[in-house]
């Protein structure tokens, strides 16, 4: 069980005399009950907060259904420990003064050696390593052991055996992670340094439950457990001085206690009722009620469900042209749009170029494979190229290999040329199937992985801009404490020097800098005590000497302050047009990046759900918002900038599900909205060129134009190879 604050944590109880017609709330992952709604927030809102730990693998920060979920797992990878390797591993763990990690790191090192059956490593033949299978453990003489093992091919088939001794055999990493035997560790313990085994699991395996030598002078065996001797000294002596502080001040508290009695009687009474705790949203969105402070939600738009295809086929339809889209480039295949593909199904026609090209192209990616379907080619001496007219004869073999009962029934019809005559159920059944095989080809998993790392190369040096340029702000800033820093002392110490200059005291400015003005400061410092000594005998020399200031002077020193001042705004301008445009360019590198991140996309995720738990999706090549019921079996869309804001506003951001929704459609809003928009002016386009169409001339003789609608008629695929 998840721990809490880094112990056990029990599950409420359930409510006593229970009726089984009564209404009352249960956890889903606890199957706790509650009658109060009050309460089961409450204990919902605690499982939510990330103060969980996984008892086996000793993350923190988790909600209690997280810690859940990482316990099963670590229990799942545990189980796969084999007995071989279990036992030795138990011995080491019993009574062992190690940490976590050492004692992790000390096993490790054991089942390197340890070899056990089934174990697959690298043995050396023929100067270089292949990876093999242990078959048996052949004991030759008293010390030496040596191993029967089978060679492992490219499609993991076992080709021949050979008998390796255990110097030729090479784990090329380790067996199981430091992370599985850390859980093990936890799993099979009651406590920890010394680490001590469960008792029926040390029965089960013979493992001795008597502490070693060193070990008995500092730890007992008490009721089950092992107690250290001298926290048990510890603690009595603390009872003990626990007991004479509460005799001695028993006879203060109960003078104390017999006046406030009477006082707090009443109080007491008053705050036996529970304070209700506000709510702390997200919740389950089914649990909502409308409140006071809830915005004017508008209502939401009902999707359009006009497609051509059944509505059971919609799914199938979005997956395979997505796929098709999503990897364009290694299948060799043209991108074409979805409402082309749609009604490329639907059309009876048997060779139609789009249809016959999205197949080929598929099938040759199983070609170049290698595998079950290259070698059913083989058999059939095929050859390996196919063309419009044979691809229904490739497809008839496929069908063949997968052995499909229901799929396997449309290869009459297909080999009779009559393809277009199938239902739509059975051609996206077909592709279906042709792309779940091709997702298990090493082409496809190779290229997966290749976006991964360029993923994950693009992210890595988006952190880095980004730490990078927060470190030049910090550096700035710290630069401009110093400088501000050093400007204050220089004003402390103009300050201490002006302060007795009446000229500099008069005007109000700080140093002057002038020659004249500089000459007279510097006699005024000088001859300061003769002034001061005469400036009661001669008050007139005050006034004489402010005329004396020459005018000249003053607008010199007003014009060069106007003139710092200009320069002081020029500089400030300059300073902010080049952070501008330096923020511009952190956004052109920042969308840049995000891009190409996208293009490299792995796989299409859903957007959220909603209170219903209808799922949203959103496919970057077709710009339409897809709305999945609950159960998979209804679909719809929206289509215009109008209906996505309709279905933001309908969203309660208190609810969990459709918070999560609510952001994502708020993330890619700007990018829904800009495929919507082309997507308007492309339709409108259409429309008025079938308007012209039908508007055209009877006077001029010039051939009609192609209607839009029937654009997959005419569909090349520029990319086929040769």
């Amino acid at each position: 069980m998840p721990l809490f604050k880094r112990k056990p944590f029990g599950l409420a109880e359930p409510p006593e005399d229970l009726d089984p017609h009564e209404l009352v709330y249960q956890v889903r992952f606890t199957k706790e009950i509650f009658r109060d709604y009050q309460e089961y927030l409450n204990r919902i809102n605690l499982y939510r907060q990330r103060v969980w730990m996984c008892k086996s693998t000793g993350k923190s920060n988790l909600t209690y259904e997280e810690a859940l979920v990482s316990e099963k797992h670590a229990i799942q990878k545990v189980q796969q420990l084999p007995n071989e390797l279990a036992v030795p591993a138990l011995h080491i763990i019993q009574f062992s003064m190690l940490s976590l990690r050492d004692l992790a790191d000390v096993i490790a090192k054991k089942l390197q050696k340890d070899l056990f059956v089934g174990a697959q490593l690298y043995g050396r033949k023929d100067g270089g390593l292949y990876p093999c299978r242990v078959l048996k453990l052949v004991e030759n003489g008293v010390d030496k052991i040596q191993y029967e093992v089978a060679w492992v091919g490219k499609n993991k088939e076992t080709t021949e055996s050979a008998i390796l001794l255990g110097e030729d055999l090479v784990w090329k990493k380790t067996p199981f992670s430091r992370d599985i035997l850390k859980s093990f560790i936890r799993e099979s313990t009651c406590r920890s340094i010394p680490w001590v085994l469960h008792e029926k699991l040390a029965q089960k395996h013979g493992i001795s439950t008597d502490p070693p030598k060193e070990l008995r002078s500092r730890f007992f065996f008490q009721d089950g457990q092992l107690v250290n001797r001298m926290k048990k000294r510890k603690n009595k002596n603390t009872n003990n001085v626990g007991e004479i502080n509460e005799e001695s001040g028993k006879s203060k508290r109960m003078k104390g206690e017999t006046g406030k009695s009477d006082s707090m009687k009443n109080s007491n009474e008053e705050n036996d009722q529970p304070e209700e705790e506000p709510v702390k949203y997200p919740i389950d969105d089914l649990l909502l009620q409308p409140g006071p402070d809830d915005p004017l939600f508008t209502d939401r738009p009902s999707p359009s469900r006009d497609f051509n295809v059944p509505m059971d086929c919609v799914g199938d339809l979005l997956m395979v042209w997505d796929f098709c889209s999503s990897f364009s480039r290694l299948l060799h295949l043209w991108p074409f749009s979805l409402e082309d593909f749609e009604n490329a199904i639907c059309h009876k026609d048997s060779n139609l170029v789009l249809i016959a090209e999205t197949h080929s192209a598929l099938l040759r990616l199983l070609i170049k494979d290698d595998g079950d379907y290259s070698l059913a080619l083989q058999k059939r001496k095929r050859k390996p190229k196919i063309s419009l007219i044979t691809w229904t004869e490739y497809i008839c073999d496929f069908l063949e290999m997968i052995n499909i009962t229901e799929l396997c029934s449309y290869m009459s019809t297909i080999k009779r040329g009559h393809y277009g005559l199938l239902d739509t159920n059975a051609k996206l059944g077909v592709l279906r199937e042709l792309v779940s095989h091709a997702l298990e080809t090493d082409l496809i998993r190779g290229k997966l992985d290749e976006h991964i790392e360029q993923r994950q190369a693009l992210g890595a040096t988006r952190r880095g801009e980004a730490l990078e340029y927060a470190r030049k702000k910090r550096e700035e800033k710290e630069q401009l404490k110093d400088e501000s820093g050093g400007d204050g002392l220089l004003k402390e110490n103009s300050m201490e020097s002006t302060g007795s200059n009446p000229h500099i005291a008069e005007n109000g400015n700080p140093i002057i800098k002038t020659g004249k003005m500089v000459e007279e400061v510097i006699s005024s410092r000088q001859n300061n005590a003769v002034y001061n000594r005469r400036q009661l005998d001669c008050p007139s020399k005050k006034t004489e000497e402010k005329q004396n200031v020459d005018p000249k002077a003053e607008t010199e020193i007003i014009t060069n302050s106007n003139e710092k001042e200009a320069q002081k705004h020029l500089a400030g301008d300059k300073k902010e047009a080049e952070e501008r445009k330096s923020k511009e360019k952190r956004e052109q590198r920042r969308e840049y990046l995000e891009r190409e991140m996208e293009k490299r996309s792995v796989r299409t995720n859903s957007l959220g759900k909603d209170r219903d738990y209808n799922r949203y999706w959103w496919f970057r090549r077709d710009g339409k918002i897809y709305v999945e019921s609950s159960d998979a079996k209804q679909w719809g869309y929206y289509s215009t900038k109008e209906e996505v804001d309709a279905l933001i506003g309908s969203l309660n951001y208190k609810g969990e599900r459709e918070r999560a929704l609510q952001k994502q459609l708020e993330k890619f809003y700007g990018k829904i909205c800009l495929e919507l928009q082309k997507r308007s002016k492309d339709l409108a386009h259409k429309i008025a060129l079938e308007e012209a169409v039908l508007r055209r001339s009877t006077r001029v003789r010039a051939p009609p134009r192609e209607n839009p609608a029937n654009a997959f008629l005419n569909y090349v695929n520029k990319w086929k190879e040769d």
